[in-house]
């Protein structure tokens, strides 16, 4: 069977099962069987499913997905989020536009212990668009920045979706997880700089208003008490990754292992807590395992079918430069993010877009820190991004759809600036792995 009808009945498989609100990790197994039946020959190919399934799990490298999701639960189920957004408070002054400066530090400053968007953005929204709308603030400026640092979590490590990037791509995860840092700063630093200007401009969109002043001594003890803790942690992630000393399964276990000790600390970990958090980690660790596994059979299918060196030669044949047909996936993710699940995206595109970037040359690290950041902005992206759904749940009940709308496309446009800077200057990404011993 030529590559071209390959893809015509995998894709309008996929295209058919979903379209019956059917999961979309369901939907790839069902894919997965046919395509193993058809051509991996019959029964041998079932088993040859079971065989991939297998393999695919039953290794270490997928320990992060749940330790850094149980870090963000027990983080969200403790409540320590509001006693580090209450310590960075302290340290901003009558800056124009504040509170939504608040967001995006507080944001930046969460993103290093939850590790997924959706908990992310919920914890600001419930703590401070409420002390926005009695601030006068209007719903741009009230939502848009806590829309835009919700989604840092993916971009700054410990992210469980980086992780399911390396997974499913077949990519070093060690070396993504440090990839991402410099990226995510940089969207932070966009998004603080969109803030303070347009606030400048336009004053009546975030009202100045009394704050008062708090103590250095009191500023300098919340510091120490609540963020130096935090950069233990980060090292337990990040440092130890970074210098050589641990996996990322290992980093993952010590910092999951320091998260719950910071909780215990604060006496704010207790055995329901740790049920709550386990619970939802044990829940959203098997669908994703469930997602996994479905991927890698996925590539399988596609590579043994032909259609992977297929769409590499189609790629590589066409009479463009390699970064245009860089640029033309991103306008396809973007575009699915529009309709689709972020995991959906991912499972759909990587294991397509990988071995493409491969065969024109490009370092699949770089690949993936845009791929992510793509998958970030279609959290956002009218009309079905998850993280526009997430914000209406917390906003205030007179807002609507189109308010989040709107209060999402300034924050799309720092992510496409930022996507822009990756592209043409692909050290941005790439200065800090190669450091890594």
């Amino acid at each position: 069977m030529e590559w071209q009808l390959v893809l015509l009945f995998i894709f309008g498989g996929l295209v058919i099962l979903m379209a019956t609100a059917m999961p979309v990790a369901i939907c790839f197994m069902f894919i997965n069987m046919v395509g193993m039946f058809i051509f991996f020959g019959g029964a041998a190919g079932l088993e040859q499913l079971i065989v991939s399934i297998y393999t695919s799990l039953t290794t270490f490298l997928l320990l992060p997905v749940a330790l850094f999701i149980f870090m963000g639960e027990l983080m969200f189920h403790s409540g320590i989020a509001p006693l580090l957004i209450e310590t960075v408070d302290k340290w901003l002054g009558r800056l124009p536009g504040r509170l939504g400066l608040l967001a995006v530090s507080a944001g930046t400053t969460l993103s290093t212990l939850t590790g997924t968007s959706l908990a992310s953005t919920a914890m600001l929204g419930a703590v401070l668009v409420p002390e926005m709308e009695r601030q006068g603030y209007k719903k741009p400026m009230s939502l848009g920045p806590i829309l835009g640092s919700g989604g840092l979590a993916m971009m700054i490590p410990p992210s469980a979706l980086a992780v399911l990037c390396g997974a499913i791509g077949e990519i070093s995860i060690g070396r993504i997880l440090i990839a991402i840092i410099i990226p995510g700063l940089l969207m932070a630093i966009l998004y603080a700089a969109y803030i303070i200007i347009r606030c400048w401009l336009q004053p009546s969109i975030a009202p100045a208003y009394d704050v008062i002043p708090t103590p250095l001594s009191e500023k300098l003890l919340a510091t120490v008490k609540y963020i130096l803790p935090l950069g233990f942690i980060v090292f337990l992630v990040i440092g130890v990754i970074f210098i050589g000393v641990a996996t990322p399964s290992e980093a993952a276990a010590t910092g999951a292992i320091g998260t719950c000790i910071l909780a215990f600390v604060y006496g704010r970990l207790n055995l329901e807590i740790v049920k709550k958090a386990t619970t939802s980690t044990l829940s959203i660790t098997g669908m994703l395992f469930l997602i996994i596994a479905g991927a890698r059979a996925f590539s399988q299918i596609l590579s043994y079918s032909g259609a992977s060196q297929g769409l590499s030669e189609l790629a590589t044949g066409l009479p463009v430069s390699p970064i245009v047909i860089v640029i033309a996936m991103q306008v396809i993710i973007l575009f699915l993010g529009g309709f689709m699940d972020v995991v959906a995206i991912m499972m759909i595109t990587l294991p397509i877009f990988v071995p493409v970037i491969l065969t024109l040359g490009f370092d699949p690290v770089w690949f993936a820190v845009i791929f992510l950041l793509n998958i970030e902005m279609a959290g956002t992206s009218p009309p079905f991004g998850l993280g526009l759904f997430v914000m209406k749940g917390v906003a205030p009940p007179d807002t609507t759809m189109g308010d989040i709308y709107r209060a999402a496309l300034p924050f799309l446009g720092c992510d496409l600036i930022a996507m822009a800077l990756i592209i043409a200057f692909p050290e941005l990404t790439l200065w800090l792995p190669g450091l890594m011993r």
